[in-house]
């Protein structure tokens, strides 16, 4: 009998995620001759009546596709099926309505594509479910366990490094310090490697504790030598001296962080003078077309899950190690968060290029 397999993308979006879809929907069908059913905004499709999905063929995949940011599919970051906002304010528990839709596709795999978050909440869907579940790592924080790249972390860091080449020559222009605050919930990757890469003199992350003394000695410190701006880079969840987030809310009353780069600006200025500027890059890091890196581990990711689906495996989750792909524990790589190292080589290559964290 024909192979079903069932494809979707949850969470946030980033660059690569076409890439993944394109990889196992042709593995799938061209060399094992299965049929692929994608699953319209993760797991919201398989709550609609009727069901939200297309089958998926190579026809579907032309030349412009695998350029495309986004995902063709849809995602989503709402909604958790196991307490899922009803109109009244209170929450109920979906996710038997997905299990019965998925067996209704007559689905005998799945493939998730999606963080920590969403990758959690499809495991305990799939073990209740009994689903052969395999998960595809993908986030621009670069913040899930137990894999090097997840999809959508170097485009993300391509981006910051376009911003932060951008912001030099005006800042030159004007003898100002510029502030840019940057993606990473939880972890400071981005911040890091764009740093490094685009020459920032201070890059701040969550891992590292700062204190503004240090930041504003390396700013009066760039003017002494005789240079006539900076570029400093903000994690959006670096924390205030204190301990405290910046958080910002929307009309909904949901809070999220946004604006420690305002804050890190506004200290600067007051303490040294220099003319600051700040700004957010927000989604712009998410969006855009993925650049090669991230089509080439969309492209390997995907081929290895549906082999993984083929050999009879589930509750794994694909990965980068060592310059090859593997594949791991899901509940193993989504137990914890991959932070920065504060002793490793990304920091310590930062240090020896006179990059200020803020800690000394």
């Amino acid at each position: 009998m024909t192979k079903r397999i069932g494809l979707l993308t949850s969470g946030g979006d980033c660059a690569g995620l076409n890439a993944a879809l394109r990889s196992v929907t042709l593995h799938a069908t061209q060399t094992y001759g299965w049929e692929v059913y994608g699953i319209h905004q993760g797991t919201a499709g398989l709550l609609e009546d009727p069901i939200g999905y297309r089958k998926l063929t190579a026809s579907d995949f032309d030349g412009r596709v695998l350029r495309q940011g986004g995902t063709i599919l849809g995602s989503t970051n709402r909604g958790n099926p196991f307490a899922y906002p009803q109109p009244d304010g209170s929450v109920v528990d979906r996710t038997q309505e997905i299990i019965s839709n998925y067996h209704k596709l007559g689905l005998d795999g799945l493939i998730g594509i999606g963080g920590d978050g969403s990758l959690a909440i499809l495991r305990r869907i799939a073990q209740r479910g009994e689903i052969p579940l395999i998960g595809i790592p993908k986030t621009i924080d670069n913040d899930i366990s137990m894999t090097e790249n997840a999809i959508g972390f170097q485009t993300a860091v391509h981006v910051a490094t376009g911003a932060l080449d951008n912001l030099q020559p005006t800042a030159a222009s004007h003898d100002r310090v510029m502030v840019l605050e940057l993606m990473g919930r939880d972890a400071g990757h981005i911040a890091l490697h764009s740093g490094i890469s685009g020459g920032a003199d201070v890059i701040l992350i969550p891992e590292i504790p700062f204190s503004f003394e240090h930041i504003f000695n390396k700013i009066n410190s760039v003017k002494k030598n005789g240079r006539n701006f900076a570029l400093v880079v903000v994690a959006e969840a670096v924390q205030r001296e204190d301990g405290s987030p910046v958080m910002i809310e929307d009309t909904k009353g949901s809070q999220r962080y946004g604006g420690i780069g305002h804050y890190v600006a506004e200290k600067i200025e007051e303490s040294t003078g220099a003319q600051t500027r700040h700004m957010i890059l927000g989604h712009l890091q998410r969006g855009g077309e993925p650049i090669a890196q991230d089509r080439v581990m969309g492209s390997v990711f995907g081929v290895k899950a549906v082999d993984l689906l083929a050999e009879g495996k589930e509750d794994r989750m694909v990965a980068w190690q060592n310059r090859r792909v593997v594949d791991v524990p899901l509940n193993e790589a989504i137990a914890t968060n991959h932070m920065v190292d504060p002793k490793g080589v990304f920091v310590e290559t930062a240090r020896a290029l006179g990059v200020c964290f803020g800690d000394q």
